[in-house]
């Protein structure tokens, strides 16, 4: 789940991070990739755990609405997904936008990240971008976001992405086939600190369009997640967070993510599981269990991150293993947000209730990056 948690001036989660990063510019009307971070704030006393699934939103969400932007600091749309051509190669996609606004309104700045997972040529490629823009294009229902010719725009479940990173060009249709996904059971995820944020994934996109690799396009279908997170993410905290997003093949999707103290203890667990029709259960701490079964170390970085896993959710009768498609899927985006963070499709195999089940996923790792273990 996108919510905030930190390490310290130079380790921050990726989403906050380009958030804080953002309102530093607009603030102090400064050039990007100057040390701005130095300045931001740190909590001592850990977070209380919001009690999941209360239904305290102070306003409900709405739909077309609230796909759209909001008068709030920090807000992003994200999608990762799986894409396949018709002699059936695999690609995995990320897109994110990250908005951020002054306090008076009069100052828009955006980031954008794009990733490609190329599984057939073992390539892994992305590109970053930054802009501030003197307000942002507000359509009548919906968003409508660009920098340069990279675009999100949607509405209503209905969206299309143009992106391209050295040697791959997207354009892609995407259609929500499932209700959203109210985290925390109303989308409303309050830290029990004065601050809270609304959340929501699409969490089963059917995705139709074009992949072009060094020129050559081609057609694509495939399927995709949505997270659309906005609120007030100024709380700061040590450690960093472990998030999962699985589609499963009967129609399944889990949600779930783990925020770390600074020791690599569990400080919030939360998850939300989304049946094939739509309906959406809450996830508490007690509710599952994910695991690391090794490690990968970065070249580039010298970074250390867990990769592969096992999740079980009991409640659900899940057990499944998670193995990236590739090892190295870690984005330096020290340009755009001061943070390195390794976010990457998973395969899933396992059982639900003793039934082999098999299916895709992202998994987002935030936290690992100590600077003293940076490679410039």
């Amino acid at each position: 789940m996108r919510l905030v948690a930190v390490r310290g001036p130079r380790e921050r989660s990726v989403r906050a991070l380009a958030c804080v990063v953002l309102a530093c510019l607009l603030q102090e009307a400064i050039a990007p990739g100057l040390g701005v971070l130095a300045s931001a704030g740190r909590v001592e006393t850990p977070l209380p755990e919001a009690e999941p699934g209360i239904n305290d939103a102070p306003m409900p969400v709405t739909f077309p609405r609230d796909d759209g932007p909001h008068d709030v600091p920090l807000e992003w749309w994200y999608y990762t997904g799986h894409l396949w051509t018709e002699d059936g190669r695999r690609f995995g996609f990320e897109q994110v936008f990250f908005k951020a606004q002054r306090a008076s309104g009069d100052g828009v700045g955006l980031v954008s990240h794009v990733a490609i997972t190329d599984n057939e040529r073992r390539v892994f490629q992305y590109d970053q971008r930054i802009s501030i823009l003197p307000a942002l294009r507000t359509p009548d229902t919906g968003f409508d976001l660009a920098i340069g010719n990279w675009s999100m725009r949607g509405a209503n479940g209905e969206d299309r992405l143009v992106a391209s990173t050295e040697a791959y060009n997207l354009v892609l249709a995407l259609r929500s086939t499932k209700p959203p996904a109210l985290h925390d059971g109303d989308g409303y995820i309050d830290y029990g600190n004065g601050q809270a944020s609304y959340y929501y994934s699409r969490t089963r996109m059917a995705v139709t369009g074009t992949l072009a690799v060094n020129g050559k396009g081609e057609r694509i279908t495939g399927e995709a997640w949505m997270d659309h997170q906005w609120g007030d993410f100024t709380t700061y905290q040590d450690g960093g967070w472990d998030w999962y997003s699985l589609q499963l093949e009967d129609g399944t999707d889990v949600m779930l993510y783990v925020i770390r103290t600074l020791d690599g203890s569990p400080l919030i667990v939360d998850g939300s599981v989304v049946d094939a029709k739509g309906t959406l259960t809450v996830l508490d701490r007690e509710d599952f269990r994910a695991v690391s079964t090794g490690t990968w170390t970065s070249p580039a970085t010298g970074i250390t991150y867990p990769s592969g896993w096992t999740v079980d959710v009991p409640v659900v009768g899940l057990s499944l293993t998670l193995e990236p498609s590739m090892e190295d899927q870690e984005l330096d985006t020290r340009q755009t947000t001061q943070v390195v963070y390794w976010e990457g499709e998973v395969v899933v195999q396992g059982t639900r209730n003793g039934h082999p089940i098999r299916g895709f996923g992202y998994v987002e790792l935030t936290g690992y990056d100590h600077p003293d273990d940076l490679v410039a």
